[in-house]
């Protein structure tokens, strides 16, 4: 009876070392995965940044700096609107300041001209 006891418990203790060691394998692997996606997501922001840091004026770039801090993704989205532009040749030449504030304006979404009658 002890005997049959210790098996017991032997086998339960070696079944849970095997599921110990398989969690611990299947952290590392998504601690791995979630390392590669941040460090893609590292070379991406740089390389979008490096394209922005040649094609907008040191205002430009001061104004953008200003809307991430304001809203995050809306800087995210605009940094990728413009990245693309310039990928394909839509934008050339270096833009200004106000030509950023010009395609902001033309860009948002939110910016609707209100106009209130009086009856």
């Amino acid at each position: 009876m002890a005997g049959t006891r210790e098996s017991d418990l032997e086998s339960l203790r070696a079944q849970r070392l095997q599921e110990l060691q398989q969690q611990i394998q299947e952290q590392a692997m998504q601690q791995m995965v979630n390392e590669e996606e941040a460090q893609r997501t590292a070379v991406a922001k740089a390389s979008v940044d490096a394209v922005l840091k040649t094609m907008l004026s040191s205002e430009a770039r001061a104004r953008l700096v200003r809307i991430g801090m304001a809203d995050p993704t809306r800087a995210h989205s605009v940094k990728q609107q413009l990245a693309e532009l310039h990928a394909s040749g839509q934008l050339n030449s270096i833009m200004s300041d106000a030509q950023l504030k010009q395609w902001l304006a033309s860009q948002s979404k939110s910016r609707n001209n209100a106009s209130i009658r009086r009856i």
